[in-house]
């Protein structure tokens, strides 16, 4: 685990600003973002290779910030991983623009740039480059005419949809 934590900071040190073109939601309601989401699909890296079920946990912390504990299970060691960090905005709260560590002092951008403000179903994340790529929802699945929908918007943005991987949320 503390091997997945040091690449997941390595990768992310000192990378705080949004891709080009890339420009995180406004109007954004923090406390509408908290609770647990489910991944849909993400571009593979070390850190998540082999991982299902993998869900992203946001609560409030007590100085303004935001815990975040990523989970997933790993069939091949039969094992839940879990990776626990923090983020706080990086300008102001109505701005899906956040810093996130999970190797304090190191942290790496969580740009959220697309987000379904009426109900917070789901939302589109990108890290410091287009090399990171996630689809969350709340449920396990999403209709797949969103998923296409919002997939073939994140290709048009630049993202490579070579690497991405469909995430199975089987409830092990």
């Amino acid at each position: 685990m503390k091997y997945i934590v040091w690449l997941m900071s390595a990768l992310l040190i000192g990378c705080t600003s949004a891709p080009k073109d890339i420009d995180p939601v406004t109007e954004f309601q923090v406390e509408r973002y908290l609770g647990t989401w489910y991944e849909i699909a993400r571009q593979d890296h070390a850190f998540e290779e082999g991982l299902s079920n993998v869900t992203a946990t946001y609560s409030r912390q007590d100085d303004g910030g935001i815990m975040v504990l990523n989970r997933g299970y790993s069939a091949e060691d039969k094992e839940w991983r879990e990776a626990k960090g923090r983020a706080y905005f990086v300008n102001s709260s109505d701005i899906g623009h956040l810093k996130v560590s999970f190797f304090e002092p190191f942290y790496g951008a969580y740009v959220i740039f697309e987000l379904d403000k009426e109900n917070y179903q789901y939302a589109m994340i990108v890290g410091p480059s287009r090399e990171f790529f996630w689809l969350l929802s709340r449920t396990p699945t999403m209709p797949e005419s969103v998923r296409n929908r919002l997939l073939n918007k994140a290709e048009s943005l630049g993202f490579h949809m070579d690497k991405l991987v469909l995430v199975d949320q089987d409830n092990t």
